[in-house]
């Protein structure tokens, strides 16, 4: 389960963040770097196994989105730039997500996420297939999320909970919990949001996972308990 990509970029150090971004994802193949969409064009042409593009917006004599708006049957894409104004030219060509330079490992491995999802369907919805990659000092964690306990929001880090241990990532909250199935993983409270197949008992405004007591806020009281109810 491979994504071949190419990296289209006049930026050396954007191209350097790019490599090894993508040598950090195990599903992702890195096809060829280029430093315009003219010396991209004719490596498209002769290789059809090209599944993504990191194209960059501004770049000599061809933008991005021209280059990529003349493209007959085009890979998908998601754009780079240092200019948020032009995120709505991307998505009006259905780039699958717009990266603002500079960005995180956590937000470029969101946006390759859904390239995941949308390629593989079947095989991320399968509980044991999909997984999240986790950058924890400095090292890449590959969690199935089928073994997530629950996660918890802890300043400006998220603790992920796997049965006898937790991993300490610097991400926030709301990253996390879009990586992870939606219809698996709910929030009970502002900083905690558990998988539902894991639950033990629920006594009062508790939820008993293992060893671990996770509260239930009273502003997610109702839809936590409609959750249970449809699961």
């Amino acid at each position: 389960m491979k994504i071949n990509c190419l990296i289209i970029d006049d930026e050396p150090t954007s191209q350097i963040v790019l490599k090894n971004y993508i040598a950090d994802v195990d599903f992702l193949h890195l096809s060829g770097v280029f430093n315009n969409a003219i010396e991209a064009l004719h490596e498209l042409k002769n290789n059809h196994s090209i599944d993504l593009l990191f194209l960059d917006v501004n770049m000599p004599k061809i933008s991005g989105l021209t280059f990529y708006k003349s493209l007959q049957n085009p890979p998908d894409v998601i754009f780079t730039t240092a200019y948020s104004q032009y995120a709505v030219d991307g998505f009006e060509v259905n780039a699958i997500d717009f990266l603002l330079k500079p960005f995180s490992f956590d937000r470029f491995f969101i946006a390759v996420n859904k390239v995941l999802e949308k390629k593989f369907p079947i095989e991320i919805n399968n509980n044991e297939s999909h997984f999240l990659l986790i950058k924890s000092n400095k090292t890449i964690h590959k969690i199935c999320s089928n073994d997530i306990l629950f996660i918890e929001a802890y300043g400006d880090y998220v603790k992920i909970y796997v049965e006898d241990k937790y991993i300490l990532t610097n991400n926030t909250f709301a990253n996390i919990l879009e990586l992870l199935p939606k219809n698996k993983f709910m929030r009970s409270h502002k900083s905690f949001a558990i998988n539902l197949e894991k639950i033990n008992t629920i006594q009062g405004n508790r939820i008993a996972i293992n060893k671990h007591l996770i509260p239930i806020g009273q502003k997610f009281k109702v839809e936590f308990l409609k959750s249970l109810n449809h699961n």
